[in-house]
C-alpha cells in the first residue's frame, strides 16, 4: 500500500525507533469482527448455535473475531438481529462508556450505529437513547441497524450539534462522540481512506472536533460522561484535542481510566503538552494488536460546576400517554390493543404517541423536539386504518419469539427461509391471521397467512437480493 508521504514523515517523527514495526502492519491482513447482540440473545446462547469460527475479542465481552470467508452478513441469523457485523477496534468505545438501564445517552456522531447498537444492549431498553448524525443518507442506514437489533428506546435525530444543544441542556447522563477524523487508523481497512486524507487530513478534521466538543459541555448532566474516540493517530486530533477542551472547562473534567486488554496502551503524554495523565486514555495500535487504530478517552464531569446540578431544557416533553395496563393501551387505541391482544403476549407500559395514523412507543417520555429533524421517533408500532392496526416491521422484529402468539418456525438453512428473505410467497396453509415467520425460533418479520399461504410482508429496502 502506498501511503502519503506527509503522513509517513509525520508518524516517523512521532514514533522514532517504533515506526518500523508499526509500517509493517501494513503487510498483516485486516481484522473482522462481530459483536453478539444482547438485546435478542446471550454470548453464551450464541456461541451455542454459532455457524462461524469465532475468537473472543479481549476488549469487550459480546465481540468475537470472524474469518473473511464466514460472510456473516448473508446468514439469516443476521437479518434476525442476533449480531453486528463491527470492525474490533471500533467496539472499545461502547463498551468503555458502559451505558446502563434507565439512563439518557447521546450518540452524537453515530451513523452507521455499531456504538449506539452496542449501548441500546447495555440500556434494555430502559432509559432514552439519542442518535444523531448530521448526514441525512447515513442517518438511513442508523435507523435500519437500529430497528434490526430490536431497539425499542432510540429517537434518531439528523441535526447540527449546535442545535441538539438547545433542546438538551444539561441532559444526558452519558454521550459517546465518535469524531469525524482524519482516519489514519483505517487505512489498512479501507484504501479509500488513504485517497480522502489529503482533502480530509488533520487540520479540517481539528476544527469540526473543536466545534461538536464546544457543544457536547453543554448538553451533559454535571456528574456526567463523556467518551471521545477517533480512527487517527494524530495527536492534534486525539490528546491535544482532549487537553484543549479540558483546559476550556478548567477543573471541571477528570479524565478516567481505561482498562487496557489485549495490547492496547495508554495514551501518549509526551504528544501533549503535559496538563494531563493522557495514561488513562487509550490507544490501539494495528502493530501491538489484532485491530485497527484507534484512540478513546473517558472525561467525567465534576459534580460540582457551578451550576448547582440543574438540569435544564428538560421541562418541555412530546406529548404523549402514559400506559400502565391493557385499560390504558385500549382507552388510546382500541385497535392496537386488539391487535397486541390477539397476536402477542406483549404488556406494553411507558409512553405511547400518535402522529397522524401512526403509533411510536418510548419507555420514558421525551423533550420537546418540535423544529429538530426527526429520522425515527422510539419504536414504531404501526398504523391504524380503515381495516384495523397494521403492525410494522420493527413491532415484529423487536419481539421475541415467546412474545408472539402466532408464529412458524423454519431451521435457518432451509428454502422457506431464503424466500422468506427474499421476499416470495410462501405456499403454507393456515387460519387467517397476522404470523411471525422465524429462523430457528428468532423472529426475521411479519406475513400475513390468507388461508393458502403467507402473503410476504418482509420490507422491500431490506430484502436479500440472491
Amino acid at each position: 500500500m502506498k501511503l502519503p508521504e506527509e503522513f509517513v514523515k509525520k508518524m516517523r517523527e512521532l514514533m522514532g525507533g517504533e515506526f518500523d514495526s508499526y509500517l509493517q502492519s501494513y503487510n498483516k491482513p485486516r481484522f473482522y469482527g462481530l459483536r453478539v447482540n444482547t438485546l435478542k440473545i446471550t454470548v453464551e446462547e450464541f456461541l451455542k448455535i454459532s455457524p462461524f469460527r469465532l475468537k473472543p475479542v479481549p476488549w469487550t465481552r459480546d465481540g468475537f473475531y470472524y474469518t473473511e470467508g464466514d460472510n456473516p452478513g448473508r446468514h439469516p441469523y443476521y437479518y434476525a438481529g442476533l449480531y453486528y457485523i463491527q470492525e474490533p477496534s471500533a467496539m472499545l468505545p461502547g463498551a468503555v462508556i458502559g451505558a446502563e438501564p434507565g439512563e439518557r445517552v447521546l450518540d452524537l456522531c453515530a451513523a452507521p450505529g455499531g456504538k449506539t447498537v452496542q449501548m441500546a444492549a447495555g440500556m434494555k431498553g430502559q432509559g432514552l437513547l439519542v442518535a444523531n448524525d448530521i448526514n441525512a443518507d447515513r442517518v438511513k442506514a442508523l435507523v435500519k441497524n437500529i430497528e434490526l437489533c430490536g431497539i425499542k428506546n432510540a429517537v434518531v435525530l439528523n441535526e447540527m450539534p449546535d442545535r441538539l444543544s438547545r433542546s438538551f441542556e444539561g441532559y444526558f447522563d452519558k454521550i459517546l462522540v465518535d469524531a469525524p477524523c482524519s482516519g489514519e487508523g483505517m487505512f489498512r481497512k479501507d484504501e479509500d481512506a488513504v485517497r480522502s486524507w489529503e482533502k480530509y487530513k488533520c487540520e479540517k478534521c481539528c476544527g469540526m472536533q473543536r466545534d461538536i466538543l464546544g457543544q457536547v459541555d453543554r448538553m451533559l448532566k454535571p456528574g456526567g460522561s463523556i467518551l471521545y474516540s477517533t480512527c487517527t493517530f494524530s495527536p492534534e486530533e486525539d490528546e491535544l484535542m482532549i487537553e484543549s477542551f479540558m483546559n476550556q472547562h478548567e477543573g471541571s473534567y477528570e479524565l478516567v481510566e481505561i482498562p487496557k486488554a489485549g495490547g492496547i496502551e495508554g495514551g501518549r503524554t509526551q504528544w501533549s503538552n503535559g496538563s494531563y495523565d493522557f495514561s488513562k486514555a487509550a490507544r490501539l495500535w494495528p502493530h501491538r494488536l489484532d485491530g485497527e487504530g484507534h484512540f478513546a478517552a473517558l472525561l467525567r464531569k465534576k459534580a460540582d460546576t457551578g451550576d448547582n446540578g440543574s438540569i435544564k431544557g428538560a421541562g418541555r416533553t412530546e406529548k404523549s400517554v402514559a400506559i400502565s395496563d391493557a385499560g390504558d393501551l385500549k382507552a388510546f387505541s382500541p385497535e392496537l390493543a386488539e391487535f397486541i391482544e390477539k397476536n402477542t403476549s406483549l404488556l406494553l407500559k411507558g409512553h405511547i404517541f400518535k402522529k397522524g395514523n401512526n403509533i411510536y412507543h418510548l419507555p420514558e417520555r421525551c423533550p420537546e423536539l418540535s423544529g429538530l429533524k426527526v429520522a425515527k421517533f422510539g419504536w414504531y408500532l404501526g398504523e391504524t386504518g380503515p381495516k384495523g392496526f397494521i403492525p410494522s416491521h420493527s413491532f415484529a422484529v423487536s419481539l421475541s419469539n415467546d412474545e408472539i402468539r402466532n408464529k412458524i418456525d423454519f431451521q435457518w438453512d432451509s428454502r422457506e427461509v431464503n424466500s422468506y428473505l427474499k421476499g416470495e410467497t410462501l405456499i403454507v396453509p393456515g387460519e387467517k391471521r397476522y404470523t411471525g415467520v422465524c429462523a430457528d425460533g428468532y423472529v426475521l418479520g411479519w406475513a400475513k397467512q390468507t388461508g393458502d399461504m403467507l402473503k410476504n410482508l418482509y420490507p422491500k429496502g431490506w430484502r436479500k437480493m440472491s
